[in-house]
């Protein structure tokens, strides 16, 4: 018992120590950058705005950058922590769903059809429109055959549907070259030049991803025992498996509509969490929320340093952590 409340107490102090974190992270990313700035001037760009140059780019570019970074980066691990369970693949993350590719394919169409006259705010619905549709269609081949959901079918129909909506979304470049630009600068995945509005549309679907996967923690515990013994516990796993596929798609949409495919958030941090919390999905989520969101706002503020005055777009650091470790994850579990 005295053993259990320890662990328990320990585990309360790493989410305090996150929290802390991911804050001093956040005014890190609101204060530095191509213009720099100090506490006294992020406190006055809201208690006595003036209107002046500082005070727009903290209040209109700084601090929602932060925030959908950090909304972002929790999403995405929350939803590869449940797709590693729900595939029992350790390298499944959401782009396994057709999430990413979807969502460039809505894009890289609506621009086409609409060219410079679509707004970011409109990109943002066609994404998660196409997120979505990718996904659920992905689920629904999961499903499809003898022996109804298979984990097997799941990862062969989402790579051969993500196979496909990429190749489709190479040819529509090819033929509308004028959507090129725009498009790659979407597909690459980046926070910056986005508004807090962008944050507020997907807010409520982020919101309801969250809960229907805090809720689903227990359950997920249950389903990480495998099949077999789910069952023999009264687990109704198809039921599980599309709330599952439910919160994903909401959390997940919502982060590639609102900032791009951001790859590897959802593969590295829920094996880093992992590693501290063990398999307690209760545990697990939280910690996968707060190491996201952490782990996003950290590569927004490296990948405005590496080419100063330039930035490189989000995506491209976060690949560059993900790969090494990708690698890692992969020559791990063969040796296993």
């Amino acid at each position: 018992m005295a053993l259990g409340m320890e662990n328990r107490r320990r585990k309360l102090y790493g989410l305090a120590f996150g929290v802390i974190l991911l804050l001093i992270s956040m005014v890190i990313s609101i204060l530095f950058g191509l213009h720099r700035f100090d506490i006294n001037d992020l406190w006055q760009a809201y208690r006595h705005f003036d209107g002046s140059n500082e005070h727009l780019i903290i209040t209109t570019t700084r601090v929602p950058r932060a925030l959908i970074a950090a909304a972002v980066g929790a999403s995405l691990a929350i939803a590869g922590a449940i797709m590693q369970v729900l595939t029992k693949n350790p390298l499944a993350s959401p782009s396994l769903f057709g999430i990413n590719s979807g969502a460039v394919l809505f894009i890289v169409i609506g621009l086409a059809a609409y060219g410079s006259s679509l707004t970011m705010s409109g990109m943002i619905w066609i994404a998660f429109a196409g997120a979505a549709i990718t996904s659920l269609f992905v689920f629904t081949l999961g499903v499809q055959g003898t022996g109804g959901f298979d984990s097997i079918k799941l990862t062969l129909a989402g790579a051969s549907v993500a196979a496909f909506a990429s190749s489709i979304t190479s040819g529509i470049i090819l033929i509308n070259k004028d959507s090129l630009d725009s498009a790659l600068f979407w597909m690459v995945g980046s926070v910056s030049g986005r508004k807090l509005d962008h944050l507020v549309i997907v807010a409520p679907y982020l919101a309801i991803g969250l809960l229907i996967a805090l809720l689903l923690s227990g359950s997920l515990n249950v389903m990480a025992l495998g099949d077999d013994s789910a069952k023999s516990l009264g687990q109704r796993m198809m039921l599980v498996r599309m709330l599952s596929a439910l919160a994903v798609v909401l959390l997940a949409g919502s982060a590639v509509s609102a900032a791009g495919p951001i790859a590897f958030v959802g593969l590295i941090v829920p094996h880093l969490c992992r590693s501290i919390v063990g398999n307690d999905h209760r545990w697990l989520l939280p910690y996968c929320a707060l190491s996201g969101a952490v782990l996003l706002v950290i590569a927004d503020i490296v990948s405005r340093f590496v080419l100063m005055p330039k930035e490189v777009p989000v995506g491209v650091t976060t690949a560059l952590i993900g790969v090494p470790f990708l690698i890692y994850v992969a020559r791990r579990r063969r040796h296993a």
